[in-house]
């Protein structure tokens, strides 16, 4: 009989095709890539090579983006001002800011750092914080103590936000950083529905986004587009502790995706797109020389 040839070693097709045949002339793995320096130590690219390229490509776009770059050093952003090159990046990005596409914040550790009693005291009347005082930019921390003091805070924030005609508020916007948001997309006492939530987590957004011009009250007579999911879906506890489940579309989720970027320390310029945010950059200067002159006590 005579001798059967010697298999050829399988190709990356054959071997789905026929998987006892790779079997048993399995060919040895790959090396990867060599990503090591002349040391030894593995290189990683930098995250913002892909912008830089792009920039470096085409001339007209690098001074596009260079002329912004004296509005970003007067107007800190907490998301990336330059929004080139891949989508997984910025992906990653926004799941990290709490915006991602399915799974948006993550659970609080148990031994997470609570609100203490000093954290939650207040003065009322409470006052709106304007841009940029630092508290817009704290940390809020999460409450654990449902009490009348809570629901006293939450009273008088919903009082401040009817005398402002705004239709919605976060404790940061009042001196207070922890994770409370109130709000009343009908904007007036009485009317429609008010919301009050604690300590909320993002579990999901809706693929479908919307433009829609939004102001904030620390931002007085500062408007522009925003683009933001159309529906999302929360986990959050009301006043006495309750934990509930809330979904929400249209303004109402508006509102709250509005609210919820002010317990995370963003605001809604850092969502703006490039010529929006030009379109309002006087406006971002006078609120700054405002909080400089009252700290100044010229006026």
């Amino acid at each position: 009989m005579p001798t059967a040839a010697p298999r050829a070693p399988p190709t990356a097709n054959s071997a789905r095709l026929f998987p006892n045949h790779a079997k048993e002339t399995r060919q040895p793995k790959r090396t990867p890539p060599n990503r090591c320096g002349a040391r030894g130590k593995i290189v990683e690219l930098p995250t913002t090579m892909a912008s830089r390229f792009h920039l470096r490509l085409c001339p007209r776009l690098r001074g596009f983006a260079s002329s912004f770059r004296p509005l970003l050093a007067e107007h800190p952003r907490a998301l990336p001002l330059y929004r080139m090159g891949s989508v997984a990046p910025l992906a990653a990005a926004r799941a990290r800011r709490g915006f991602g596409s399915s799974v948006a914040t993550a659970p609080p550790a148990e031994d997470e750092d609570f609100a203490t009693a000093a954290d939650l005291q207040f003065e009322p009347p409470l006052k709106v914080v304007n841009y940029p005082d630092p508290i817009l930019r704290a940390r809020n921390k999460r409450i654990n103590t449902f009490d009348e003091n809570l629901r006293h805070l939450a009273d008088e924030m919903f009082d401040v936000m009817y005398k402002t005609d705004g239709i919605g508020l976060s404790a940061p916007q009042v001196g207070v950083n922890v994770q409370l948001m109130v709000f009343n997309p009908a904007g007036v006492k009485g009317e429609g529905e008010e919301i009050v939530l604690v300590n909320p987590i993002v579990y999901k957004l809706s693929k479908r986004l919307l433009v829609y011009e939004e102001g904030c009250l620390s931002f007085p007579g500062i408007y522009a587009n925003v683009v933001r999911p159309d529906n999302v879906k929360i986990d959050a506890q009301d006043v006495t502790g309750e934990k509930i489940k809330v979904k929400l579309s249209g303004l109402s989720a508006r509102v709250f995706q509005h609210e919820f970027d002010h317990l995370q320390g963003i605001l809604f310029f850092d969502r703006m797109s490039l010529d929006v945010l030009e379109s309002v950059h006087e406006g971002l200067k006078v609120c700054k020389y405002v909080v400089i002159v009252q700290d100044n006590e010229i006026a």
